[in-house]
């Protein structure tokens, strides 16, 4: 009896030093992440099995590391720089191995499949977090912005290149947002955007193939070419379309199990989830996404670590780019750019990323 006493006072003491409200989010979003996908793949579907251990395996990740202190990262530069350097490596690994889809942002090995570029966000985040935290006094000169920079550039050239248009757009997001957490001065936040605008010019008329200028003004007028560029989009808002209020219930989307929708399991699984449990699902999973993002926000709002201030923006925008960009382009607001919803997505670099960052989130509450 006094060890289940003790046991339960460990747990107890244990839950009333994180944040609860975030913790019990994501392990409900990530069950109906599970569930989006049996509905998809079926029970016995390795991608399901598979998914479901991914899951497990996050969890786990997220529970451990919040008992790590974060203030090692804020503290010591070299593993910092070392992670940064790996995911860096990591990158450039992807040139070396089979392209999919004509992009080349996977490491395959047999049948181990890793995303460096979803490590490589988090990186940043990190390294961002570390680098401001020190020097916010100093944030108005600009050769900060300019190391900044080039910490920025190096993955984000390397993932234009693969080319992951998708990622990239985050990564930028993400900079961008952690230097004005960071208190940029404005006019370098305005020299920063013009040169950017510029470079973004810049590609679409140089740099851009065809067939990627295509996929992004496809979104335009899908109907155009609907068996070709615009096919995606049109099939996942009739997905989106059938599931009305209350969907049609779990395995029974048309779409997306005959096969007409596209990526139901990954890009499009917005679309696979709204089709399976209609207008009232899906709203549920935008709620528990603003959760999650608000908790995690809150929790760097409650730290008197400047690290932890701005590594909590960095997630933010990590997880809320993500599910703006792929509910938008599920619903045929934007592009198609094979990004992951969230939790809901299959895949397990995602997510475990995802779950790394929640965990060090948790170490912040926890050491404040």
């Amino acid at each position: 009896m006094e060890r289940k006493s003790d046991f339960r006072n460990i747990i107890k003491r244990y839950f009333s030093e994180i944040d609860i409200p975030l913790f019990a989010t994501v392990v409900a979003i990530s069950l109906l992440g599970a569930l989006n996908l049996l509905g998809i793949a079926g029970v016995n579907s390795l991608l399901f099995k598979k998914q479901v251990i991914f899951i497990a395996i996050g969890l786990v990740v997220m529970f451990a590391l919040s008992f790590f202190n974060y203030r090692y990262f804020k503290n010591y530069s070299l593993p910092v720089l070392g992670f940064y350097f790996a995911s860096v490596f990591l990158l450039l690994l992807t040139f070396y191995f089979q392209s999919v889809r004509g992009v080349n942002s996977w490491i395959i090995l047999g049948g181990l499949t890793l995303e460096p570029v979803e490590l490589a966000k988090l990186m940043l985040i990190i390294l961002m977090a570390k680098y401001f935290s020190q020097r916010h006094v100093h944030i108005n000169d600009f050769r900060h912005i300019v190391v900044a920079g080039i910490y920025f550039s190096l993955p984000f050239a390397i993932i234009f290149l693969q080319p992951d248009l998708g990622s990239s757009i985050i990564f930028l997001a993400i900079w961008l947002a952690m230097l004005m957490a960071a208190g940029i001065n404005k006019r370098h936040l305005f020299l920063i955007i013009s040169v950017g605008v510029l470079a973004g010019y810049s590609a679409w008329l140089f740099a851009l193939q065809p067939y990627q200028k295509t996929r992004i003004t496809a979104f335009l007028d899908p109907y155009n070419d609907p068996r070709g560029s615009g096919y995606n989009i049109i099939q996942s808002k009739i997905a989106i379309g059938s599931g009305y209020f209350f969907g049609n219930g779990l395995g029974k989307g048309s779409q997306s199990n005959r096969g007409f929708l596209p990526e139901p399991h990954n890009d499009f699984a917005f679309a696979a989830f709204t089709e399976q449990f209609g207008l009232v699902g899906i709203s549920a999973v935008m709620a528990m996404v603003l959760v999650i993002i608000s908790r995690i926000l809150y929790v760097g709002s409650r730290t008197i670590s400047n690290f932890g201030k701005l590594f909590s923006v960095g997630l933010a925008v990590f997880i809320g780019s993500h599910a703006f960009i792929s509910a938008g382009v599920n619903v045929g607001f934007l592009p198609v750019t094979g990004l992951s919803f969230p939790f809901l997505s299959y895949g397990g670099s995602f997510l475990i990323s995802i779950m790394i960052g929640l965990g060090i989130l948790q170490g912040i509450k926890r050491y404040g």
